[in-house]
């Protein structure tokens, strides 16, 4: 468990299943940047039967407040490069959002990566009007790169992705 002021973060367990389940495959909650598509319950169980939502390729994360309520969920996968992991995150409530919650998860897990693994760059994509993500991957050191136009499709359209990335070297700087 990555321990933090706000929040922690942590892997998923059993008994957190039935509640997380209703929380990511809640349409409402997902806003106008995450897609509708969801995973019926049965296939969720099933994949975490079998992975517990930890692969060599993504290892999935429950954020969770200081009542022990999941309110979010973050997660790293592999990207294109092998020195390289995208990071992803959602929080389930919009009135939490502004509160420090996913910035502080996104900094625990950064901090994990760099110091358990070889990775030299970590990426955070995100539709450029996504002002309270921009925020998230400034406040944690990412740097803006670049846009991919229309590299998404999201909700019946096509939507562009800005792309924010923190090197090894500049996590360490900052660090001192």
């Amino acid at each position: 468990m990555l321990k933090g002021k706000l929040c922690s973060v942590r892997h998923l367990l059993t008994a957190d299943l039935n509640t997380f389940i209703a929380l990511v495959n809640d349409l409402p909650s997902r806003g106008d940047y995450f897609s509708s598509h969801f995973k019926s319950p049965e296939t969720l169980r099933k994949e975490f039967a079998q992975s517990s939502f930890v692969t060599e390729d993504s290892e999935l994360f429950v954020i969770e407040d200081q009542h022990h309520h999941i309110i979010g969920v973050i997660t790293h996968f592999k990207s294109r490069t092998p020195i390289t992991r995208e990071i992803g995150y959602r929080l389930f409530d919009a009135t939490l959002a502004g509160q420090g919650y996913v910035s502080e998860a996104c900094r625990l897990l950064v901090d994990y990566l760099f110091k358990t693994q070889t990775y030299h760059r970590l990426e955070l994509l995100m539709a450029p009007e996504n002002l309270a993500s921009v925020r998230i991957a400034q406040k944690c050191g990412f740097q803006a790169e670049g846009i991919m136009r229309e590299s998404f499709f999201i909700n019946g359209h096509y939507q562009s992705v800005q792309l924010f990335a923190l090197l090894r070297p500049e996590w360490q700087a900052a660090r001192r």
